[in-house]
């Protein structure tokens, strides 16, 4: 059953997969070796709306890239965990850092490592191009496909349950 309103009022801490959430899914590495991302300038939007709003955010991958690492960086998160395959334990150990419920927290993924995260969590979103599975352990699945703005348009969903979003927009995104 989907979260209510209410339910969606209490989530404070996103966290986002990045391959295939924050991405499309493709991996690109150049003649060195060196991985590169390509991500949505709609997402990084997403995480800075979700920050101003008085909000943290936090991205788990099973992967283990500098990219993201940089990128996380340069977007303000601070909760940055790389090369986790078992990413529940990752999970409880954020919510524990700050005195979260798993019910307050959300999580957006789109692959079979995802799945005991988004059955744990209290708002589960996946992508289009997610696996059948997580589609089925998600309440939500993004019209955007991942790498096209998907945590974007969660963000806006969640600030919207808050009574928020309107505020962004009459801010122009800056409050």
């Amino acid at each position: 059953m989907p979260p209510s309103k209410e339910q969606l009022a209490r989530i404070c801490f996103l966290l986002s997969d990045v391959d295939g959430v924050l991405t499309d899914g493709r991996l690109v590495f150049d003649s060195e070796g060196n991985e590169s991302k390509v991500y949505h300038v709609h997402d990084s939007a997403g995480f800075a709306y979700w920050h101003r709003s008085g909000f943290k955010a936090g991205i788990l991958s099973g992967r283990n890239c500098a990219a993201v690492a940089h990128h996380a960086k340069s977007l303000g998160i601070t909760e940055v965990h790389l090369g986790h395959l078992d990413k529940m334990p990752i999970v409880q150990e954020i919510a524990e850092r700050h005195s979260l419920a798993l019910d307050e927290i959300a999580y957006i993924g789109d692959d079979l490592l995802d799945i005991p995260v988004l059955q744990a969590v209290g708002f589960a979103a996946s992508v289009p191009n997610g696996r059948q599975e997580v589609l089925g352990a998600a309440h939500y699945v993004t019209n955007a496909s991942g790498g096209r703005g998907a945590l974007r348009e969660v963000v806006e969903h969640l600030l919207r349950a808050k009574d928020l979003w309107e505020g962004v927009v009459a801010g122009g995104g800056l409050s």
